[in-house]
């Protein structure tokens, strides 16, 4: 078993991991306008990098998000963020962007995400998120859509 995995009782096990259902990977360099005056990534920058992370994800498979949320009125907003910040990054450093996939809901779909120095692999930051599909028009959840669903569903571990 691994982390994420239930047992006969549907309880997650501790200590273990779950492959992931999606995995989605992007390099990006850090730009000066992420920084802080000190020259190092101010951290609620690293949630509007993720949020285009989640955008480009969505475009990749085929489902587009501006579609989703501008002409089908699909959002999907965070409903819970854990985050830890492990070592800073800098103004010109390239980083490789990863989302997983660890759970697919009904409404919600379970997120890790990782920022990694692109060259050597050292964990920047990570976080965990929920995002929940809902009716931009009446601010309800909604079932995830189909072709989101497919999409997740084909799109793979790797």
């Amino acid at each position: 078993m691994s982390v994420g995995d239930t047992d006969a009782t549907g309880a997650t096990v501790e200590g273990t991991r779950a492959a992931p259902l999606c995995r989605f990977t992007t390099q990006r360099r850090i730009r000066f306008s992420d920084c802080d005056p000190a020259g190092i990534v101010f951290y609620p920058q690293y949630f509007v990098l993720f949020n285009g992370v989640v955008e480009d994800w969505v475009d990749a498979m085929g489902v587009g998000f501006s579609n989703l949320v501008g002409c089908r009125r699909i959002g999907l907003p965070t409903v819970r963020l854990e985050a830890d910040f492990t070592a800073i990054s800098r103004f010109g450093d390239e980083v490789s962007m990863t989302l997983e996939v660890v759970r697919l809901g009904q409404r919600s779909i379970t997120l890790e995400l990782r920022c990694d120095a692109a060259a050597t692999g050292e964990a920047r930051m990570s976080m965990r998120q929920v995002i929940v599909a809902t009716s931009l028009d009446t601010h309800r959840a909604v079932d995830l859509p189909a072709d989101l669903r497919r999409g997740i569903e084909s799109f793979g571990a790797g």
